[in-house]
């Protein structure tokens, strides 16, 4: 076969001219007899390798790769692979978006298995994780051997994901030759927060009786003291019922004053967060391969994250009706928002929040590989996994003083300045407000089976067929006091129930804060009786059984090597789900569960051609399906009549889940040893997209239960102008029905672009260092509907950043190594259609540079320093208009460095 070569320096700089790039390698079931004990450099060669082999699109990070990166978790170790942005809770990576689908677009398996895993973040990202979106700060890095981002479907991997299928593996015994033995120290330091905190793990592995059983446990542990602070408002609005009662001196009753009219912010704050968090995890593998054809492995893996977070707010209250006897004294106004405002009789509020959080995780597999034969073979698996999120205290405490001076300025976006008037640190000022208590969990509950046969009909073509099951639980809760007002508390009837809290933020001032805990257990308010809160109180279940056929092939075709996968799936999905029917009156609210079912098949086609030595074309068809979020399908719905108004509002425990046909092209040139440049086309014909929609369907026709005991009596109580339940109300009558529903789709197109080489071509010195990159460009538009079912916009998806890149430039040697790494993602929308009359709501662009630096002390010993966030990205969250930004969250949580030690034997 010919094989075509070009100059490696000529190509490096033809590759960084294009732009900055990355690719890290990828493998499949062939992933788990990879074993990398060697440099960074030698990792990235043997992925390169798995990649080269492969048939679909899939990019992964292998063995001591995931260590050797200055990660805080897997979301950031996953942030290196080409396509992936991550978002952050707490200054560490959280979530996931894999070419600009958002987290409950992803599948995550651990060991093989689909899991989900639930973590508590500020209400800013979304608090109580209720989505399917993975949680990947529940987990550090270095539990795991290899992380494996599959971008392509095939038949023989579960449906549930349209971004992409990420699957995490734990190590074993036998990824091993022989005894092992790592331990790891650390110690960390927060440049904002100036704590200083501990990390420990090790990896102890071993096999007996001549190879045939392994053990291998591991034990990770950190902690973590994050300082989070910055400046939010709550959103802008433009509602002339906000207008100030004066304006410089004057009266004002006209709502058209440019003062009235312009947007202002509901609550201007600061902001000062405390995040302890503690990560421990293990896992346990056993495997037992008592004759060539049969090896047995049982995997546990056990993770706990326990996090605290205190927050603390001084801020003015500016929404409808706080301010309508001020004084506005002096203001500027720049487009339509008043970015500047001096205010005499405001109303202020101290708020004092404590949360305390832990997620307790779960998973045992046990795993078959059994060879009846050299050409028939069975793989199969059984498992379970529970993630279990705990929030038992979300307590608040919220201190209001009246008639106060506040001054706002928005002028310098990064920079604001809130003044707050000489009264606010007088404590004869404050009263208690609220007092707030809503304790909260989310548990995620999968027992899982399946079974694969496989059967080699030559050398070139293997027949695999199979059958799954999957049996998904999720059930969240939320309770509160039945009032959250002040509950009797006089905060003035003891000084020590008023603090002083030193944040060093604005004029630097101490502010005054309520005494949280001493409140709290003075006035006995943690024996409050508490109610549920409906809204976020359901359950969902899902029973899903899947079948495939797949022919795997490997021929020739005029002397190129062809080779992939062609099959197809099905599936079918027993849904159940429960929520509360609240018919606006308590006595008519009931617990009600709905079933609901659906099913589909799904062709997917791989290919990969070798028309080159070293050069790779590939090819991928697929049709996917993302199952609708958890909160969209349950029937919490409220049902209400006002006037000659039928209403029904809420989730819909009947929408399919969003299908796209997914198309991938891409080329691979290997040219020369752990070298490589790849460009990839994909496209997504997404047919549907989730929105709110209003109908007018007869109430019997909305596959709501029978008897309709909530509408019944929502005519008796709220139609009296109806006369009460009869001809004018009733369930055979059409009903405004505005809930979520399957809406029109789009297409999603994108590219990417990654380079890796080892520059072992230059002289010396410099033939130490290498590169690896990537760059990803997506573009959406989809449309997005009124309730009336009117185009109101055209926009991009939500959480899809246009633009993201990654970018390492490496040296080692077999003493010294040092590696600075960029993960940069351009910014995205949170919310198309925005709030309180805003046009849209999104997040900033961020870049994230850390470093890695390595001194090999021994051939057991190594000493290492990281530093994390080296450019002290802020999180950037806006309302408004890209044209017209006004800050709505801009929080900093300062570098992260760390001293470590390593032992291997």
């Amino acid at each position: 076969m010919r094989k075509f070569t070009l100059n490696p320096i000529v190509l490096a700089m033809a590759a960084s001219m294009v732009m900055p790039v990355t690719a890290f390698a990828q493998g499949d079931d062939t992933l788990e007899e990879v074993v990398v004990t060697g440099s960074f450099r030698d990792s990235l060669a043997n992925a390169i390798n798995i990649k080269k082999n492969e048939k679909g699109f899939v990019d992964a990070i292998v063995a001591s790769d995931i260590a050797e990166f200055p990660d805080n978790n897997l979301a950031e170790s996953l942030q290196r692979i080409p396509g992936v942005a991550i978002s952050r809770s707490g200054g560490e990576g959280r979530q996931i978006t894999v070419r600009g689908l958002g987290p409950g677009f992803t599948t995550v398996r651990l060991n093989g298995m689909e899991a989900m895993s639930s973590t508590g973040g500020t209400d800013s990202v979304g608090g109580n994780n209720r989505t399917r979106g993975f949680d990947f700060n529940t987990f550090a890095s270095d539990l795991f051997s290899s992380l494996t981002v599959r971008k392509t479907n095939a038949a023989e991997v579960q449906e549930g994901s349209l971004g992409a299928t990420v699957d995490l593996k734990a190590a074993q015994p036998f990824d091993y030759d022989g005894f092992t033995f790592s331990a790891t120290g650390s110690l960390g330091y927060n440049d904002l927060s100036e704590e200083t905190d501990p990390g420990a793990g090790f990896i102890v592995s071993n096999t007996f009786a001549d190879g045939k059983f392994g053990a291998l446990f591991s034990l990770s542990y950190s902690e973590r003291n994050v300082k989070d602070e910055g400046s939010s408002t709550v959103r802008w609005t433009d509602n002339a019922s906000q207008r100030f009662g004066q304006i410089e001196g004057v009266a004002q009753t006209d709502a058209s004053h440019p003062a009235n009219a312009a947007f202002r912010p509901r609550i201007p704050r600061y902001d000062s967060y405390q995040h302890e968090m503690e990560r421990l995890g293990s896992s346990l593998s056993l495997q037992f391969r008592p004759t060539d054809s049969t090896e047995i492995s049982l995997d546990s893996l056990w993770a706990k994250f326990d996090a605290n977070r205190q927050e603390v707010f001084m801020q003015g209250s500016l929404n409808p009706g706080a301010n309508s006897t001020s004084n506005l004294l002096d203001y500027a106004i720049e487009g339509d928002t008043l970015v500047y405002a001096d205010i005499a009789g405001a109303r202020l509020l101290s708020e004092n929040r404590y949360d305390e959080m832990a997620t307790d995780f779960a998973q045992t597999t046990l795993t078959l590989k059994q060879d009846f034969t050299d050409s028939f073979r069975l793989n199969a698996m059984i498992g379970t996994t529970k993630s279990d999120f705990d929030n038992p205290i979300q307590n608040t405490l919220l201190m209001q003083a009246n008639n106060q001076r506040f001054t706002y300025d928005y002028r310098d976006y990064k920079d604001p300045l809130l003044t707050f008037g000489d009264a606010a640190y007088d404590k004869s000022s404050w009263a208690v407000t609220g007092v707030r208590q809503r304790p909260q969990s989310t548990i995620n509950e999968n027992d899982a089976a399946n079974i694969a046969l496989e059967f080699d009909f030559s050398e070139n073509l293997t027949l695999k067929a199979g059958a799954d099951y999957k049996d998904f639980t999720f059930s969240t809760d939320q309770f509160a006091f039945a009032s959250e007002g002040a509950n009797g508390v006089n905060v003035q009837s003891n000084p020590e129930f008023i603090v002083e809290y030193d944040s060093g933020l604005g004029d630097g001032r101490p502010w005054l804060i309520p005494n949280r805990g001493l409140i709290m257990d003075s006035y006995n308010l943690f024996d409050l009786a508490l109610v549920p809160n409906y809204g976020s109180t359901y359950t969902v279940g899902e029973e899903t059984t899947g079948f495939f056929v797949q022919l795997d092939f490997n021929f020739d075709i005029a002397s190129m090597p062809v080779r992939g996968d062609i099959g197809v799936r099905r599936f079918e999905t027993d849904q159940t789900s429960s929520g509360w029917f609240n018919g606006n009156v308590p006595a008519t609210r009931d617990y009600i569960t709905v079933d609901h079912d659906y099913s589909d098949t799904l062709p997917s086609l791989n290919v990969s051609i070798e028309p080159i030595e070293d050069f790779l074309v590939r090819a991928a068809y697929s049709e996917g399906i993302s199952r609708a979020g958890l909160g969209s399908i349950v029937p919490a719905v409220n049902v209400s009549v006002a006037g000659t108004n039928l209403n029904i509002a809420g989730s819909n425990p009947f929408l399919e889940p969003t299908k796209a046909k997914s198309y991938d092209l891409g080329a691979e040139w290997y040219f020369t040893e752990g070298g490589l440049i790849a460009v990839t086309l994909f496209k997504k014909e997404i047919e549907s997209h989730v929105q709110t929609l209003r109908s007018t369907p007869i109430y019997t026709q909305t596959g709501l239960p029978l008897p309709i005991e909530a509408a019944v009596n929502a005519c008796n109580t709220q139609g009296a102008s109806l006369g009460g339940y009869g001809a004018n109300c009733n369930e055979n009558l059409p009903w405004n029905f505005s809930v979520p529903a399957n809406g029109p789709g789009g297409d999603l197109d994108g590219y990417e672009i990654s380079y890796q080489q080892p520059f072992t071509f230059l002289p010396g010195f410099w033939s130490n260092f290498g590169f690896i990159g990537s760059f990803t460009k997506v573009e959406s538009d989809l449309d997005y509907l009124s309730t009336t079912g009117q185009v109101q916009a055209t926009k991009p998806l939500v959480n899809l950043s246009d633009e993201t890149s990654s970018a390492t430039l490496y040296w080692e040697d077999d003493v010294f190594s040092a590696r600075v790494s960029l993960a940069s993602r351009s910014g995205y929308l949170t919310s198309p259609i925005g709030r309180d009359g805003n046009e849209e709501e999104g997040t900033n662009e961020t870049t994230n540079v850390d470093a890695s630096f390595g001194y090999q002390f021994s051939e057991n010993l190594k000493f290492t320093f990281e530093a994390l966030n080296l450019t002290d990205e802020v999180d950037d969250q806006w309302v408004g208009s890209e044209s017209e930004q006004r800050l709505s969250y801009y929080h900093s949580t300062g570098k992260q460095y760390y001293l470590g030690v390593q032992y291997k034997y």
